[in-house]
Formats: structure tokens, sequence, C-alpha cells
């Protein structure tokens, strides 16, 4: 018993979602000492979905493995290549599947929910079936597992849309601008081993805004928040960082090849908002402006580059993209924090 509470413990111990999966892993591979244990989520939009090892130990391991948080989608084996894990992120609950034909051993699947969703498979594989002790300490431990989880998105969501909130900006953004150092992922690289060496910040903000609620009601308004936060999620990757800063803004943390590359994904948004038809209000726009994070940057600083940009698209007819640098280079803002820097001097 009390290697289970110390596990517990440890478990519990951190608000680090990236740590935590792993120390999942590591509990169960201690408490039950199976062949393998696994833990994936499904990626991607329904549909194209794909899995990531968020963590996988070994009877040897030491630490946990997992697939890099920034990789490449299509790298990723797709949902349908697994198909009893489907069925039970579906919702089938545990499952347990035979040996395979040549090869002894038993492979125990189990859902891992949260409080709206199922959010991955935990995967074990052991020499004989489970038997109903471990099937109920497996339970147990997924139970206080997801009810951790519910605290921190408790804590660290916005209730409406489900994206990270303003109080989680300012950590993560120093995860993306400084990685591999601290506890945060090593520095991200694509499957070729290239590094993603930019990263940038954009902020979004719904165009007359105040008209949809003036017009239709608080309630409409909050269905468009939460419809747009929908397209977000669709038009960034799963590793891409979204928040709602508060009323119609939104905020995006991301590390990828090159600014342009950031721009293509804002110009993304932008085009799939315009497109979509929400209901009762009809067309919506968004003003978008964006910056690559610099080696000084502070959270403050980076967003007010960023928010200088959105303030250009809607002095100049909203509905727009607009790279912080590029209107500098272009005479129509001046950068601010450059000079501020030489001022010191």
């Amino acid at each position: 018993m009390s290697r289970v509470v110390e596990h517990l413990a440890e478990l519990t111990g951190f608000r680090d979602r990236d740590l935590l999966d792993g120390t999942l892993a590591g509990a169960l591979r201690d408490l039950l000492r199976p062949d393998s244990v696994a833990i994936y989520r499904a990626v991607g939009e329904p549909g194209r979905q794909h899995w990531l090892t968020r963590a996988r130990m070994g009877r040897g391991d030491t630490a946990a493995g997992a697939d890099s948080l920034w990789a490449e989608m299509d790298s990723l084996p797709a949902l349908e290549s697994k198909p009893a894990h489907a069925r039970c992120l579906a919702g089938e609950g545990a499952i347990e599947l035979p040996a395979e034909a040549g090869s002894a051993g038993t492979t125990t699947l189990f859902p891992i929910n949260a409080e709206r969703e199922v959010l991955g498979v935990l995967e074990v594989r052991t020499a004989a079936p489970l038997h109903e002790d471990e099937l109920r300490l497996v339970s147990s431990i997924l139970r206080i597992y997801r009810n951790f989880q519910d605290l921190l998105d408790y804590s660290e969501r916005d209730t409406l849309t489900g994206l990270l909130n303003r109080k989680t900006f300012d950590e993560c953004f120093l995860r993306v601008a400084q990685p591999g150092s601290g506890r945060s992922a090593p520095a991200p690289t694509r499957p070729n081993g290239n590094a993603l060496a930019c990263a940038c910040l954009g902020v979004i903000d719904i165009d007359h805004f105040k008209r949809v609620n003036d017009s239709h009601g608080h309630l409409i308004g909050d269905e468009v928040l939460l419809l747009l936060s929908r397209l977000m999620r669709g038009s960034f990757r799963h590793h891409d960082q979204l928040f709602r800063f508060g009323g119609e803004e939104f905020v995006v943390l991301m590390r990828c090849a090159s600014v342009a590359d950031a721009g293509v994904a804002f110009e993304r948004l932008r085009a799939n908002v315009e497109r979509h038809a929400f209901p009762r209000v009809g067309r919506i726009t968004v003003s978008i402006g964006y910056t690559e994070l610099r080696a000084s940057d502070t959270p403050t600083g980076c967003f007010e580059r960023a928010d200088k940009a959105v303030y250009h698209a809607k002095q100049n007819g909203r509905n727009q993209v607009h790279d912080h640098a590029a209107l500098v280079a272009a005479g129509h803002l001046r950068d601010e924090s450059h000079a501020s820097d030489m001022e010191l001097f």
C-alpha cells in the first residue's frame, strides 16, 4: 500500500502536463511489473486523426519515451492502424486482447477519461491476463489521474472555449521561447532532424464583436466565441498552443521552420473564419497580427508587437493578417522595443 501512496503523491505532485503521462506510465510499470506500458493520444481533426505516443516504458526502462510533441502529423500512425485502441477511445471501456499469433501475453486497453471526453488510451502488455485486483488498481489510479486532469483544466483553461487561459500564458511563453531548458521538452525538430528554429506569437481579434452582442445578445456572442475556438483547433497543429485572453481576443504560440510558415497558418485561420456560416450571425471576420519571438523577449513585449499589428489591420479595413516585422520594414510601424533598447545605452 505504501508504494501505491508514494506513486499517487508523485503523480499529483506536478502541474506539468508534459510530465504527467510519463509519471503515470512509470507508476503502473512499477506497480504491475508488465512487459510494457504505453499511453496514446488521438490528435488531429475527426476523420484524419493519428496516434501520438505520450509515454512508453518497457520492463527495464528507467525513463519513459515519447513521440515529439512537434512531430509532423503524417509521420504518426493513423487512427485506423490500431482498431482496438480506436474502439477503446470511442467509449467501449476496457478491452482485453488475446495474444497475437505466434506470441504469448495479453494486451489490456483502458480509456483515459476527462470530464467531457476520452483523452486517450492506456495500453498494458502482460505475460498473463490482469487479475481482478490489478484491474481495480489500474481503474482507481486512472480515476485519480482524471480528477487531477480536471483540476488542471479548471485552473488552466477557459471555461467557455476550453482553450488555455491568460494565467497560463507566461509559463507557456517561456517554454516555447527557451525549448530544452529546465523541465521543458527538448528543442523541437521535424522528422528529418531539422530544427524548428522559429517561434511566433499571434494575436487574433474578432472584428465588430460588440455588434454581435448588441444585436443578438451575449448567448449568441458566446456561441461565436465557442465556434471560433473550434475553427482555431482545426486551423492549427495539435502542438500549437491556443489561448483565450478574454472577451474576443485570442493568442497562439507556435514553433515552425520560418515566419512565413506562421503567416500561412494565420492566413488559413482567417480564411476559415471568413468562409464559416455562424448561426444567427452570418459572416464574421478576424484581424490577426503576429511576430517572431526574440532572444530577449518578455511575454508582454512580444504580445505588444503582435497587438500593434492587429491594430494596423483594424485601421486598414479589418479581415487581414499582418507580420509586425514586415510592417516595420515597410514603414507602417515603428519598432518601439528596438528604440527602447537603444535609449538604455
